[in-house]
């Protein structure tokens, strides 16, 4: 009597393990984790239409984050460029992701210069600026440094920093992260 109840506690414990190994593990994200950082907090500033935008009005919708200027001559456009290609392979779940590009050059990004710059890139995507002091704080809370350099340009990091639908900072990507790694990522925070 004890055989065929140890046969069946055998199988069971078989099938148990057998279905554990084959259910879907979360996969972990590819770029850098943020998760549980206590910076990077909602904020308020002049939009390209030049209505003021709270992120906090944007909650259900992940968030990328991007802070450069118009007339970077480097990593700002091509960066936009591959936003884009983004927004288009997300296909309809593009609608819930909002790209912001905040100013780091307040001197010449106007709300209309940025709402220029960020037409031949993605017309959903929106420009912030606003006074030194404001800007200055919400780069300080992200943990992005950029300064005046010459000839007009700024020094300034090329990382994107994505909120989850809640708010929460949750990744940092580097401007170089491919476009597949940062669908992945994102399809990932959308399927939250």
């Amino acid at each position: 009597m004890p055989r065929p109840f140890l046969l069946r506690a055998l199988i069971a414990l078989c099938l148990a393990c057998a279905l554990t190994a084959c259910s879907k593990q979360p996969q972990p994200f590819q770029s850098t984790s943020l998760e549980g950082v206590k910076w990077g907090k909602d904020f308020e500033l002049t939009a390209h239409t030049g209505q003021r935008l709270r992120t906090a009005d944007y909650r259900g919708k992940v968030l990328v984050l991007f802070f450069g200027y118009t007339h970077c001559p480097d990593i700002c456009a091509p960066t936009l460029a591959k936003l884009a290609q983004l927004s288009k392979a997300l296909g309809e779940d593009a609608q819930r992701v909002q790209v912001l590009f905040i100013s780091v050059d307040p001197q010449h990004d106007s709300p209309a210069q940025l709402k220029n710059f960020l037409a031949g890139f993605d017309p959903a995507f929106i420009g912030l600026t606003g006074t030194a002091d404001e800007l200055g704080t919400v780069a300080a809370d992200h943990m992005v440094f950029f300064k005046q350099a010459k000839a007009g340009r700024v020094e300034h990091p090329g990382m994107l920093f994505v909120k989850d639908t809640k708010g929460r900072m949750r990744l940092l990507m580097k401007e170089s992260t491919p476009l597949d790694d940062m669908l992945h990522d994102l399809r990932l925070l959308l399927a939250e």
